[in-house]
């Protein structure tokens, strides 16, 4: 009981830890008001690295066998436990499918940021793809997701417009 209780306790650090992580991941995202979409997508390949590292370290044989040794003992601490494992898949699977239909788009950000404001010839291949994101994703076809690629995407064209001024 005492290898236990002391194997519970390292289970309820982790367990704090991991929670502090979702809780900082569901947290309003700070940008500058002038951000491009390429930013949502490095965004959400940082928090796909963060959630499948977090995975591989749940994964690992340290944790498999504390876990087993609590379910043997029938610890309490494992019904929090598993709440939180199944949290973290599925943030880890959020990031992976925005990551995965975020690519898609990053086709179009490269010409965005370099046309001149002639930029039209790409707009009707960027609005069917971001149709085909919304109709498609599990994830990002959310008007809060939406509405923050189409801010990022506007703010591009306005620095891009901008430069040209600028310069010509």
């Amino acid at each position: 009981t005492e290898v236990t209780e002391r194997l519970e306790e390292v289970v309820r650090i982790w367990t704090k830890q991991i929670r502090q992580v979702l809780v900082e991941n569901e947290q309003i995202r700070r940008e500058a008001d002038d951000v491009g979409p390429s930013a949502e997508l490095e965004y959400w390949k940082t928090r796909m690295s963060s959630f499948n590292s977090l995975l591989d370290e749940l994964k690992s044989s340290r944790v498999k066998k504390i876990i087993s040794i609590l379910q043997a003992a029938r610890s309490k601490t494992l019904k929090q436990w598993k709440e939180l494992d199944g949290s973290i898949t599925i943030a880890a699977n959020e990031a992976k499918d925005n990551v995965r239909y975020l690519y898609t788009l990053d086709k179009f950000f490269g010409p965005l940021a370099n046309a001149s404001p002639v930029m039209m010839e790409h707009i009707p291949s960027l609005m069917n793809t971001i149709c085909m994101i919304y109709c498609t994703s599990s994830y990002y076809n959310t008007s809060e997701r939406m509405t923050s690629l189409f801010l990022k995407i506007t703010n591009q064209m306005i620095n891009t417009c901008k430069m040209y001024l600028c310069e010509g």
